[in-house]
């Protein structure tokens, strides 16, 4: 398991820039994917050798300057330049972004309250740690059948990996177990120590199928797009998603899903016991996770 998520996260986006994105000639026998080393330490007006210790974990302090250099040079979005300062400041010992050394299990009544006004789209609210906190009614009609909220605390990082169901539910399986990794990697990560502890666990149960996921996987988990599911009353739903990050006190997540197509609308419609129409599907460029 890798403690290095800034190097990780580097030699990821690195290797996902092509020459020409950045105006470079392809050349011939290129054997690195993306850019080299080299090629990024020139567009970022920095030393090979400081590139070259960044991704190593021999250096993991680097500057704001720098990071802004480099952010600009890998032509990362605003929430990857976030993450990116976040994992410079999650390499610092004894840093943690959350609000506590526990995961925040208490619901705030007005949270409650638009889970409620949320109806009858499914909806769940998760913690840093991915234990379903509160829900929809709708969102319990998906998931009980599936055996996502079984047990005193249902985690749903944990189902994925655990649960044979799971892989059964989601015909996508692979893709919402990377999502599922890179949420736990988000913001301090393993420097957390609740979520250390559930990566060293999965890792034990799971094996290389987790512990792979850990090493590859950058921590910044999509915040929307389409998850397919497959539902033993309804068939095969198509959701649109939007995960909402709650402030920073919370530190929980709210995750609404919405119909993209119009099967998945009249099924959600029937679950919920609702008149056709209910819902309405909503159309969503992203591809399915």
């Amino acid at each position: 398991m890798s403690e290095n998520e800034l190097g990780l996260f580097l030699r990821l986006r690195r290797e996902a820039v092509t020459p020409a994105e950045v105006g470079l000639p392809a050349g011939a026998r290129r054997r690195t994917p993306g850019l080299r080393r080299a090629e990024l330490a020139t567009l970022a007006g920095v030393s090979v050798e400081y590139v070259t210790r960044l991704e190593q974990g021999r250096d993991r302090h680097p500057s704001a300057q720098v990071l802004s250099a480099l952010a600009d040079a890998l032509r990362l979005t605003t929430g990857e330049r976030v993450h990116l300062h976040r994992l410079a400041k999650g390499a610092e010992p004894g840093f943690t972004c959350q609000g506590g050394p526990r995961p925040n299990r208490v619901v705030r009544p007005t949270v409650r309250a638009l889970l409620d006004r949320l109806e009858p789209a499914p909806a769940v609210l998760v913690n840093r740690l991915g234990e379903v906190l509160a829900h929809t009614d709708v969102f319990a009609r998906i998931a009980e059948p599936i055996g996502l909220l079984e047990g005193g605390r249902p985690n749903l990082t944990r189902f994925v990996f655990t649960d044979p169901r799971a892989r059964e539910a989601y015909p996508d399986w692979e893709r919402v177990a990377d999502e599922q990794v890179a949420a736990l990697k988000q913001g301090p990560g393993q420097a957390d120590p609740q979520v250390a502890a559930l990566m060293d666990e999965l890792t034990l149960l799971c094996g290389a199928e987790f512990a792979e996921r850990v090493a590859r996987v950058p921590g910044l988990p999509r915040s929307n797009g389409i998850v397919r599911l497959v539902h033993p009353e309804a068939a095969e739903l198509r959701l649109s998603y939007e995960t909402l990050d709650l402030p920073a006190d919370d530190d929980q997540q709210l995750t609404v899903y919405l119909p993209a197509d119009d099967a998945s609308a009249a099924a959600l419609d029937r679950l919920a016991g609702r008149r056709p129409g209910a819902l309405h599907a909503v159309g969503n460029t992203r591809r399915a996770v």
